[in-house]
């Protein structure tokens, strides 16, 4: 500390000036930050209302209670897929249950069910995951059930629909994905049935099957059902985990229903971050949302359960995981909103309308504050309003530029610097990690069932990068500096130029943190992205912290510390809106490594690693720029270096040592059994069948110490590659143990050309028998087929017309009920010049036709293999994922 007086060219005494700050105020202010996110986090995501009993809310209140009741008896049938007894079962408890609310309901209210039998269908939306494919159906099974006022007939003109589905996954009893959701809706019903007398709306329950096989159920819902031409609404109740808060992850595209949610909503949660990162496309999956929104032209919101990701269509999907208080948040939100709904009188005008404002304008941005509080604006006042922070901005850029002359744009210049020094350190660090931990580790991704320790692994590393970075930036940044107070200053003493300068570097680095925010601001308005708020927040605040309590317009000031306060307000809004979420994000990322190859094999070990700690370092870098700003001029860079590097080397022999496992019971690695049947040749062509059993998985990492536990002769590696149509297997094991026993030749598909007409408009006429299967997965070579026409023998499943592809197949999908045809007839028209541009070796690994036939049977050998497998291996189910019996066949190019 030196005590000195500026005026003109003297030097007297009485003036504080300081170049150095506590230490122990920089651990101060990271403390408040750990321990402020978390606060924010637990507020925001882990706290939960409190289950209620049917007598303390009555008949027209949500009993967490009575819905756990429903979950209960619909987990007890175990998984229950399309086709399998177990769904019979599953749709007569749904019925039984609606049958008690019928009886029950308010004398002026109609509640009319309907058992709904969809025929057959094809679903050739091409956005998203339906790119280059088509998904049929047949023989669904849906639950249907219309709450209306007994005497106002014309409100069933104008309907609320609330959907979700009753089926499971193969591989998961479905507590979370979606037994809990049908619960919410049953209890739902038994309330609104005790209010709808006095709506002007009806409300619709949609219990629908085939969800988990490609959205079905809603597709033959919106196309079949008279119903869905009064649906105005559409409300999707849906999963990724196993309980906890369910929140609004999707909305619109018109406002309406999320404005009308943040007004009514008890506990609001909802973030259009999650909205934007799953319309992305980061996030590879679907609900039945899209095809409300896209093929209907519907709007509403969608919601889901989202805690604990890695369990997602495992066996873990189980009861005894499912906080309490889960239902209840769902079910208190949802009936307060369908009290406020039902009795609204401006409803969207309807299907196929007013689906959205042109270029987003009339979209709405959204995010809840603690999971008290909802906040909504529309995109319009949005735009408005960055634009106007933007102008600002600049403005006050420009006029600080102009009167801080070329020294001013120099110091810009190598604070920017400084940022790119940030990232790239942080990243750099995190990723080195990345590269390192299936070196030293058992799993590429040993921190699944451990989740904090990441908070070592790629925190720690993350946070040293971004400080070392902008440390370097700082020093560079201090040296012209330096220079410029010696020109400028000559008469004050060497050491006060020297503070001077260190204590404008650190101001420099402050606004440079301003400078990168109001760089993603104005991306994100001219983008129209709705997360774009945060940029916002992450701007303003700072920045009005600094214009009140530091900035000054004079040039001839001389800087000044940076006050403890500036941090103090200016980051209390960003961190209240934002940390929260950051959490809950990484949470996610890290529970969706446990699937992150949806082709085993096709990625190398260490991209689950680099994914995470890219995201890690990015937040490190976007959060605490103004955070490591103070720290150049204070005591605590070494304890900063020290701490990091211990936390670090702390996680890393955690990790080494095997002290915490990578996966266990309740966290388990998604792995696959398949007995395979193969019929395919090298060109095609039929041969004596060759089994084996397949074991893989979309976890990475390779399966050496799950076979040695199994046992059964399992060979692992690269060289037999299977094609599975919707994915390719590079990486697994086989063994051909008792391959032969559990299934019979007849069982086998066939494909038949029955007709093949040669020439420039080549037709060809080829017979499909699935067999046993109800539940079949073709690929097409559009290289050589131009156009397709697929029938079951009675009617036109898929017609003639433009067909998407994806690297040159297009794939059909079809799953059905146990009644769904077994024989298919497929009409191809050859392409022209089919042959311009294919190598006879080319066309020799690519068929014209591939095959994969799925059923549902459990052979000797995969029974054995699934009685060994190790507790922390699961069965992994997808609407891609083969059954546990497959048979493959192809078809050459060339008859």
């Amino acid at each position: 500390m030196r005590r000195e007086k500026m005026r003109g060219s003297s030097v007297e005494s009485n003036v504080v000036l300081v170049a150095k700050r506590s230490k122990y105020v920089i651990l101060a202010l990271f403390v408040i930050a750990v321990y402020g996110s978390w606060s924010v986090y637990e507020h925001q995501f882990l706290k939960l209302p409190n289950p209620l009993g049917a007598e303390q809310v009555g008949k027209r209140g949500f009993s967490e209670h009575e819905a756990i009741k429903h979950v209960i008896a619909l987990t007890q049938l175990g998984p229950h897929p399309v086709a399998s007894d177990a769904l019979d079962h599953a749709l007569d408890y749904v019925l039984q249950a609606i049958e008690t609310i019928k009886q029950t309901a308010h004398w002026e209210v109609d509640v009319e069910l309907d058992v709904f039998h969809a025929k057959s269908g094809a679903n050739t939306m091409i956005g998203g995951l339906f790119k280059g494919k088509t998904l049929v159906y047949s023989d669904l099974n849906h639950i249907v059930l219309r709450i209306s006022p007994k005497y106002t007939p014309q409100a069933r003109e104008n309907a609320i629909l609330v959907s979700s589905h009753i089926d499971t996954v193969f591989s998961a009893e479905g507590a979370g994905d979606c037994s809990s959701c049908v619960a919410v809706m049953l209890e739902l019903a038994r309330g609104v049935s005790q209010w709808a007398h006095g709506f002007k709306n009806a409300v619709i329950f949609l219990f629908n099957t085939g969800e988990e096989e490609g959205l079905n159920g809603a597709h033959s819902f919106i196309t079949q059902h008279s119903w869905s031409d009064t649906v105005t609404v559409a409300i999707d109740l849906e999963a990724m985990g196993v309980g906890g808060k369910s929140g609004i992850f999707q909305a619109g595209p018109q406002p309406w229903a999320i404005e009308t949610f943040a007004l009514a909503a008890k506990f609001p949660s909802g973030q259009i971050v999650a909205q934007d990162i799953f319309k992305s496309g980061a996030i590879k999956s679907a609900t039945d949302f899209q095809v409300y929104q896209e093929l209907a032209g519907l709007s509403g919101l969608d919601f889901a359960y989202a805690d604990n990701t890695a369990v997602y269509h495992t066996k873990n999907d189980k009861l005894k995981l499912l906080k309490p208080g889960s239902l209840q948040h769902l079910g208190e939100n949802m009936l307060a909103f369908l009290l406020k709904a039902g009795t609204s009188t401006n409803l969207p005008k309807g299907k196929g309308k007013n689906s959205g404002g042109k270029s987003g304008q009339d979209t709405a941005i959204y995010f809840d504050i603690l999971g008290t509080y909802m906040v909504v604006f529309r995109q319009r006042f949005a735009s408005m309003l960055y634009n106007s922070m933007i102008l600002q901005a600049l403005l006050i850029w420009m006029t600080s530029l102009i009167m801080g002359g070329y020294s001013a744009l120099v110091s810009l210049a190598l604070s920017s610097l400084s940022l790119m020094l940030m990232w790239m350190c942080a990243i750099g660090f995190s990723v080195l990690v990345a590269f390192v931990l299936p070196l030293v580790s058992s799993s590429p991704i040993p921190f699944i069932s451990s989740p904090w320790l990441v908070v070592g692994l790629f925190g720690a590393p993350a946070v040293l990068g971004a400080f070392t970075g902008q440390h370097v930036g700082y020093l560079i940044l201090l040296k012209h500096l330096t220079k410029t107070f010696s020109r400028r200053n000559r008469n004050l003493p060497l050491v006060v130029r020297e503070d001077l300068a260190k204590l404008d570097a650190e101001r420099w680095l402050f606004k440079a943190g301003l400078m990168q925010w109001l760089v993603l601001l104005i991306v994100g308005n001219f983008y129209k992205i709705g997360s774009s708020y945060l940029a916002l927040a992450w701007l303003a605040t700072p920045a009005f912290a600094y214009g009140l309590l530091e900035a000054t317009l004079s040039p001839a000031r001389l800087p000044k510390p940076l006050k403890t306060l500036t941090l103090l307000i200016g980051l209390s809004v960003p961190f209240l809106l934002s940390s929260g979420i950051i959490i809950h994000l990484v949470a996610t990322l890290i529970g969706t490594a446990v699937r992150l190859e949806r082709s085993p094999g096709s990625n190398p070990e260490w991209l689950g690693n680099v994914i995470v700690a890219i995201f890690i370092a990015a937040i490190a870098c976007l959060t605490l720029v103004y955070l490591l700003s103070y720290i150049h001029i204070s005591g605590a860079k070494m304890p900063l270096i020290v701490t990091t590097c211990l936390l670090f080397g702390i996680s890393l022999a955690v990790v080494q040592l095997g002290v915490v496992p990578p996966f266990n019971e309740d966290t388990a690695r998604a792995i696959n059994v398949v007995h395979i049947v193969d019929m395919t040749g090298a060109r095609g062509e039929m041969q004596e069948p060759a089994s084996h059993i397949s074991l893989f998985s979309t976890t990475p990492g390779s399966l050496v110490k799950e076979v040695e536990q199994i046992g059964e002769g399992f060979t692992c590696g690269t060289d037999k590659p299977l094609d599975f149509v919707t994915f390719l297997v590079k990486y697994g094991c086989w063994s051909d143990k008792n391959a032969n026993i559990g299934w019979h030749e007849t069982d086998i598909p066939l494909i038949h050309v029955e007709d093949d007409t040669k020439g420039d408009n080549r037709v060809s006429h080829v017979s499909i028998d699935t067999k046993l299967s109800t539940r079949w997965t073709l690929g097409i070579n559009t290289d050589e087929v131009e156009d397709f026409q697929l029938k079951d023998g009675r009617e036109e499943l898929v017609p003639i017309g433009d067909k998407s592809n994806v690297d040159g197949w297009h794939i059909i999908q079809f799953s059905g009920g146990k009644k769904s045809p077994r024989k298919f007839s497929l009409m191809l028209f050859w392409a022209a010049n089919n042959h311009t541009g294919m190598s006879d070796s080319n066309r020799e690994k690519k068929p014209l036709l591939k095959l994969r036939t799925d059923v549902d049977t459990l052979t000797l050998p995969t029974e054995t293999v699934l009685g060994k497998l190790p507790h922390w291996c699961s069965l992994f189910g997808k609407s891609t994922s083969p059954l546990n019996l497959a048979f493959l066949t192809s078809l050459a190019v060339d008859f």
